[in-house]
């Protein structure tokens, strides 16, 4: 029996936990307000909103309803637009922004663009500044088909210029009891039974896209929510990631920031706010596609990756192994793992002095679509000094160790090593540059599909990764 909470209502439900969100808020609540769109969570018109229950307080993502199984809402507190109307029929400061600026035409896609917006305002801390730019990012995974986004985004602005404000304006009073509520669901009868269970799934982003008819009758495992999967901590030698950590929670973890100064300009390249919100690292390894954005950032840190035996989450009595990310990777959606392992966590070494990362990507559209070519860059360098301080140019500038990745130019999300290795111990030199592309040329297999043909993704890689000296040195 599946637990948890729909806007206002206790549910406990029977049917199977592979079922979308989606489905059942329309089809077995009669919720219609949350639509039905491109099932494949790139338009944003199903969002709802997630609260999860962490040291007390209820914290809310956005997420896509139509890639959500009723299995990662156990325990959870489930919103659509239904639950954040207020009683007496007035409109939220967020319905009333859009309204103002005439953000609605059809008004299909509005619900959407409501929820996401809504959940920014929730994320917000009480006394942090909010820029414009920040709250129309809140909406990068929604899309309107007719109105035109400049009214949309004029609202978003609106709404981030009465924030921070107190929270209570946006939602109704019964938010107030949820954390107490969610407390009383209890971990034990909140989850699915796992002996009987024969799949598994994590944030779904991929998996329902792929094969949701034959997910929504089944009974999966849930991932996502797991503890002992999901940590980001920084030990003695290595930074380790839980398998079931979201691309979001990457973005929201001070031990990330503190080695990736450009975290967000790089991570928002990644698909959307919703599906960040729900993608797991393990997910994005596992679906082995060679355009995977984390994939390729992870084998530019040289990481490896922990297998854990079996079809359940890990025990104390579980045995895991541990492989390099690169060696997963044996041809076009095949893997070094066994069916029933999953990945429980992910470590790279603790960055060295000297230590530079980028990250760079081209697709049809900026944000919320899949990589023509990605590539990622981790180095550590000796730079030249002048008078005690670092020179700001490339120039004298050694490459002490250098790890290379692209995606989109070979069956497989593709560690460079034979760049790599030419790398280390260079100079950083038009030279070097020029002949690391060479061999890079030589490494790479790109074909011609519908993202590009096989000259133009030749080109591209040439280009990004020169752009990653550029960005790390200004060269």
């Amino acid at each position: 029996m599946l637990r948890f909470i729909l806007n206002n209502e206790g549910i406990a439900t029977d049917q199977p936990s592979g079922m979308t969100v989606l489905d059942f808020v329309r089809y077995h609540k009669n919720l219609k307000g949350t639509k039905i769109g491109c099932r494949e969570g790139d338009c944003g018109a199903c969002t709802v909103l997630v609260g999860e229950l962490i040291d007390g307080m209820v914290r809310y993502r956005s997420m896509t309803s139509c890639l959500m199984p009723l299995a990662n809402a156990a325990g959870k507190h489930i919103v659509t637009i239904e639950g954040i109307n207020p009683t007496d029929g007035s409109l939220t400061p967020v319905q009333q922004a859009m309204v103002d600026e005439s953000g609605t035409q059809c008004g299909f896609c509005t619900v959407g663009f409501v929820m996401s917006l809504t959940g920014f305002c929730l994320g917000t801390p009480t006394r942090s500044p909010v820029s414009s730019d920040q709250a129309i990012s809140s909406i990068d995974g929604n899309i309107c088909r007719c109105t035109g986004y400049k009214s949309i985004e004029r609202a978003a602005c609106r709404i981030g210029e009465q924030l921070p404000v107190n929270i209570a304006q946006y939602i109704p009073e019964y938010f107030s009891d949820i954390a107490l509520r969610l407390q009383g669901l209890g971990s034990d009868d909140s989850r699915p039974e796992t002996s009987n269970l024969r799949s598994l799934v994590g944030g779904g982003t991929d998996l329902y896209v792929q094969r949701h008819d034959q997910m929504s009758a089944s009974d999966p495992t849930p991932l996502l929510y797991d503890d002992r999967l999901r940590s980001i901590r920084n030990t003695d030698e290595h930074i380790e990631i839980g398998g079931s950590a979201t691309v979001t929670d990457l973005l929201e973890s001070p031990v990330m920031h503190a080695i990736f100064p450009h975290l967000y300009k790089h991570l928002k390249l990644v698909s959307s706010t919703p599906i960040r919100n729900m993608a797991t690292l393990a997910g994005n390894f596992v679906n082995a596609s060679p355009i995977g954005d984390m994939t390729v950032w992870f084998l530019a840190l040289d990481a490896e990756i922990e297998l854990m035996p079996g079809t359940q989450a890990p025990s104390p009595a579980s045995q895991p192994r541990t492989i390099n990310l690169k060696d997963l990777y044996l041809g076009y959606k095949q893997l070094a793992k066994q069916p029933d392992e999953i990945i429980s966590k992910v470590r790279f070494k603790k960055p060295a002095s000297g230590f530079k990362f980028n990250f760079e990507k081209v697709c049809k559209r900026t944000y919320l679509d899949i990589a023509t070519v990605n590539t990622a860059i981790s180095l550590t360098y000796s730079p030249p000094y002048e008078g005690g301080v670092a020179a700001a140019s490339a120039d004298g500038v050694v490459l002490s160790y250098v790890h290379v990745a692209a995606g989109g130019v070979a069956p497989i999300p593709l560690y460079l090593k034979r760049t790599s290795e030419f790398l280390r111990g260079k100079e950083i030199t038009e030279e070097t540059i020029a002949a690391a592309n060479e061999i890079i040329q030589a490494e790479i297999s790109p074909i011609s599909d519908v993202r590009g043909t096989e000259q133009y993704k030749r080109l591209l890689i040439r280009q990004l990764f020169r752009a990653h000296f550029v960005e790390l040195f200004g060269t």
